[in-house]
């Protein structure tokens, strides 16, 4: 690039920018038609106020349905916490009784085990000192 392509580069917004910009047009073409309409101030007055009103009131409306469905969403998502929650917990404290379980046979073999070793070396003693 030379130092003039540099200096002058073009940023391209894409379609964002584009309908950015064709919105507002609208917008700004829509009020200079109102503004320049072949009517009287007192008529556009009660146009823009009637427009402005609707407009006011048709939000409000969105903004309590906005509310109504947020809240909505926001009890579901809490009743659904609970519900993981104490699926959570009692999938913890059938493992932990599992684990319990699995430790208390596992000693009771052990015993077992050391019971019956001990009770051959006892055997193999006794045989050993009979033979001497």
């Amino acid at each position: 690039m030379n130092k003039t392509e540099t200096d002058c580069q073009v940023q391209s917004g894409g379609t964002s920018t584009f309908l950015k910009g064709a919105l507002v047009g609208g917008l700004l073409g829509a009020a200079a038609a109102l503004l320049f309409a072949p009517k009287s101030g007192r008529e556009l007055r009660g146009d823009l106020s009637g427009t402005i009103s609707t407009m006011t009131d048709k939000s409000k409306e969105l903004a309590s349905t906005l509310g109504e469905k947020a809240s909505d969403v926001a009890k579901s998502v809490s009743s659904k916490t609970t519900e993981l929650a104490k699926s959570v917990n009692e999938g913890k404290n059938s493992i932990m009784e599992s684990v319990k379980q699995a430790s208390a046979d596992l000693a009771e073999d052990a015993k077992n085990a050391s019971d019956k070793v001990k009770a051959a070396a006892e055997d193999a003693s006794q045989t050993a000192a009979g033979k001497m």
